[in-house]
């Protein structure tokens, strides 16, 4: 499949480079590891404590700085769509959503996690596109340990464990 990843940085961001690769790695292992039958898209913009501020008071009334945001652009429920998908004119590709990512709070909440930047990077973006597929931890016990249980399969695969 062609899954495309494309990421902007509206922060700076300590070795951008590495962070983007990351990101890239991360979403694309989600995307194989969940079988996405289709060319799939999806958006990836970092920005900074101030901007994923302003985004979260005005998409989710929560005037608080956030580590990631999902905004998924067809309705899936754990995985599999609900809708009818429909491919982009230029791409080819189903566009699944857009993820905003706080690198500032992520390396936050690494030191305040014990681990590296890159395991809290990873992880937002594993839990990110898992939103984009419709998993979602806030639904039900079930759901959470299914979401939970994915998250840590595919960072584990990328050898993003908790020690790293």
């Amino acid at each position: 499949m062609n899954h495309q990843i494309s990421i902007g940085f509206e922060t700076e961001v300590e070795d951008a480079k590495a962070v983007e690769e990351l990101i890239r790695t991360c979403a694309l292992r989600v995307l194989e590891s969940e079988n996405v039958p289709f060319d799939a898209a999806i958006d990836v913009t970092v920005v900074d404590a101030d901007e994923i501020r302003r985004l979260n008071a005005e998409h989710r009334d929560k005037d608080a700085v956030t580590d990631v945001l999902s905004f998924p652009m067809y309705e899936f429920y754990n995985g599999q769509p609900q809708e009818e998908l429909e491919t982009e004119p230029d791409s080819g590709c189903v566009m699944l959503g857009d993820m905003i990512l706080c690198y500032t709070r992520a390396v936050e909440q690494a030191a305040q996690f014990g681990h590296s930047p890159a395991r809290e990077c990873g992880y937002l973006t594993t839990h990110s596109v898992l939103h984009l597929l419709g998993y979602d931890h806030e639904r039900n016990d079930e759901d959470t340990r299914l979401m939970r249980g994915k998250e840590e399969d595919n960072l584990a695969f990328l050898g993003l464990t908790r020690e790293n």
